[in-house]
């Protein structure tokens, strides 16, 4: 949507050729020139006043003006009390000149004085002008038409929050920002600028605007700002943000504020999630994703939402389960309302983001976590990542995060959670399951034997796997599979013959041994 010109001022009407024509002279009132000008009123009498309703343009011959310079200020008192905008006096029938008393008293009043030396058509200003005034109404009314159709779209296809802030930033141009009564800004559309920009010291200079009825420009940071409320019960309220160096708000930006704040109403009312848990996810994801625009604005939005993120250490937890996430997810956010960001990454998965004191240990609040969340699935499984010292390296936990659920063994759910330092071979080995080439090196190592099983009923694999677990100790591997040493050693003769192997080779026992935990790795799958 185009910039809305708003009514035409003095300074435009004065530019008009109808107006030039007449060689304006501003000689009062020059700061007025930015007034507008809703209605042009052609007057001869010594009381126009009480023809006016404010915002006019008066224009006279100077005929009806009286000579007393009491009687001129009374004149111009009445013009400046009903608002008019400005006095405009043509100097051919009467004057020559405008008289002192006259200028005196504009100036007295901030009313702007303007001369005209050369004869205009009066009626043809008008006609002129009205017809701009006119043009500008209709403008008017067809953008707030547009307005309210695109915010009742909005409404009947059950567009959540984000999407009506961020059309409501498109639409004014400028940044717009959903706060709680917490003064914790949940959802930002910035324009013009970043949100660390405006974000910065969110709720310290939220708390210092005045919260009221209706919509408002607030001091001292200037933010127009509407509530956001139902039936009586306040939820928060939707801001609007000045942009340095343009004009301010007008009656344009305020039609867009409240037809958001409506909308936000009605999305309220129908998504049943909060705007904290919708912020919550949406930033997490963002800091997993690495989408945010520099480390600065990932520190803004999340510190905006309560989390501390500065003189902090932060770990990343995810909690893979069979349930659906989101259950998990309003399970565990009251644990983490100030220390800690939590969403469902996924439909499976739901994602923590902790903020710890420098210092902290964070294996109890893992702990409260992973049981916090088995009341919903006794099964779910929580991986942690390392701990980063600067919030926009969050990626880099969530990444090792995921490393090691990937990693997780079927059955480990005994562990109320899993990191790095848990993982093992057979940890590794569960993860590269699905690669054709893991596939392929068990059936070249052990794949022959298990066909002779197989086909002989012999308990040839079994027996290899005792002799390796046992670290090629025969008497040791005898004793554990019940064998005599003689049979044992006929049997690892054999598997020497079927596997070309030499079992004395410590290399070969060991690619035997990977293979073997492969085998039952890719078995338990």
């Amino acid at each position: 949507m185009s910039e809305n010109p708003g009514p035409p001022t003095v300074a435009n009407v004065l530019a008009l050729p109808v107006l030039a024509g007449g060689l304006p002279e501003v000689v009062a009132g020059e700061p007025g020139l930015d007034r507008p000008v809703r209605w042009v009123h052609i007057t001869e009498l010594t009381d126009p006043a009480s023809f006016l309703k404010g915002g006019e343009l008066v224009l006279t011959t100077g005929v009806p003006l009286p000579n007393d310079a009491s009687q001129v200020r009374r004149y111009v008192d009445e013009l400046a009390d009903i608002g008019a905008a400005a006095l405009v006096l043509e100097l051919v029938r009467r004057f020559h000149r405008a008289p002192d008393a006259l200028i005196r008293a504009c100036r007295a009043r901030d009313l702007p004085l303007i001369t005209l030396s050369r004869d205009v058509n009066f009626l043809e200003v008008t006609q002129v002008v009205h017809a701009l005034i006119l043009g500008n109404q209709t403008e008017v009314l067809r953008r707030t038409q547009q307005i309210h159709d695109t915010f009742t779209a909005l409404t009947l296809r059950g567009a959540g929050p984000e999407d009506v802030v961020r059309t409501a930033a498109e639409m004014s141009h400028r940044t717009v920002v959903l706060e709680n009564l917490a003064h914790q800004a949940v959802i930002c559309e910035p324009v013009g600028g970043s949100a660390e920009e405006a974000l910065s010291h969110w709720e310290r200079r939220s708390r210092a605007t005045t919260v009221e009825v209706g919509t408002t420009v607030h001091e001292p940071d200037g933010w127009l700002a509407t509530p956001v409320e139902f039936q009586g019960e306040r939820w928060g309220r939707v801001v609007m943000l000045p942009t340095p160096g343009a004009a301010g708000f007008s009656a344009e930006d305020i039609t867009v504020l409240e037809r958001a704040a409506m909308t936000l109403t009605i999305a309220r009312l129908i998504h049943s999630t909060s705007w904290e848990r919708r912020a919550h996810r949406h930033v997490l994801r963002d800091l997993v994703e690495q989408r945010h625009r520099s480390p600065a604005e990932a520190r803004a939005r999340a510190t905006a939402l309560g989390l501390p993120a500065t003189d902090a250490t932060f770990l990343a937890v995810l909690i893979d389960t069979h349930q659906n996430a989101t259950e998990v997810e309003n399970l565990i956010a009251p644990a983490l309302e100030q220390t800690g960001l939590v969403g469902a990454l996924e439909e499976r998965r739901v994602g923590a983001l902790l903020s710890l004191r420098r210092g902290q240990p964070w294996q109890s609040t893992v702990e409260q976590l992973s049981r916090t969340a088995r009341e919903v699935d006794p099964d779910a499984v929580v991986s942690v990542g390392c701990e980063v010292t600067d919030l926009s390296h969050a990626a880099r936990s969530f990444r090792e995060a995921g490393r090691v659920a990937e990693a997780v063994l079927p059955g480990s759910s005994e562990q109320l959670y899993h990191q790095l330092s848990d993982i093992g071979l057979r940890h590794l080995l569960h993860t590269l399951r699905n690669d054709v080439r893991v596939q392929d090196y068990v059936e070249r190592q052990v794949g022959r034997l298990i066909e002779h099983d197989a086909r002989h009923g012999t308990e040839l694999l079994p027996t290899l796997r005792c002799y390796l677990d046992a670290a090629g100790n025969k008497t040791i591997a005898a004793r554990r599979n019940g064998l005599s040493r003689q049979t044992l050693y006929e049997r690892l003769r054999m598997l020497e013959r079927l596997l070309d192997r030499d079992l004395e080779v410590g290399e070969q026992r060991t690619e035997l041994h990977v293979a073997l935990l492969a085998l039952d790795v890719l078995r338990t799958s």
